[in-house]
């Protein structure tokens, strides 16, 4: 089962982004970052479990405010490495709940805000 996150552009103005479908090798999280066009991870603005295997309609609750226009990227992250199980860790450039990676890739998916 290859990991992989298909998300669409949507209207996020209800606080909620949602990826169509996630796929993930273990349990972990559908991280939301903010990115632009570099296409470089940026800061974290929401999170949701996943659990292994193909999940449809994950709902993440956005943080903070999120534009029409923003670009944004849904990437699947691991639970590893943090001190607690269920509870997400993560912060830029930790290894607590890091994202997961296949052939040195992220799995991830962009999307624009509507």
């Amino acid at each position: 089962m290859t990991p992989a996150v298909e998300a669409s552009d949507q209207d996020v103005s209800n606080g909620v982004v949602s990826a169509d479908k996630v796929t993930a090798s273990e349990n972990g999280w559908l991280v939301v970052h903010r990115t632009d066009a570099e296409m470089k991870p940026g800061a974290v603005v929401g999170y949701a479990p996943i659990r292994m295997g193909e999940t449809m309609d994950v709902a993440a609750i956005l943080q903070e405010e999120v534009a029409a226009g923003d670009m944004l990227m849904l990437m699947v992250h691991g639970e590893t490495g943090g001190m607690e199980t269920g509870r997400f860790e993560y912060t830029l450039g930790a290894k607590e709940d890091g994202p997961v990676k296949v052939d040195d890739k992220l799995v991830m998916g962009t999307i624009t805000a509507q």
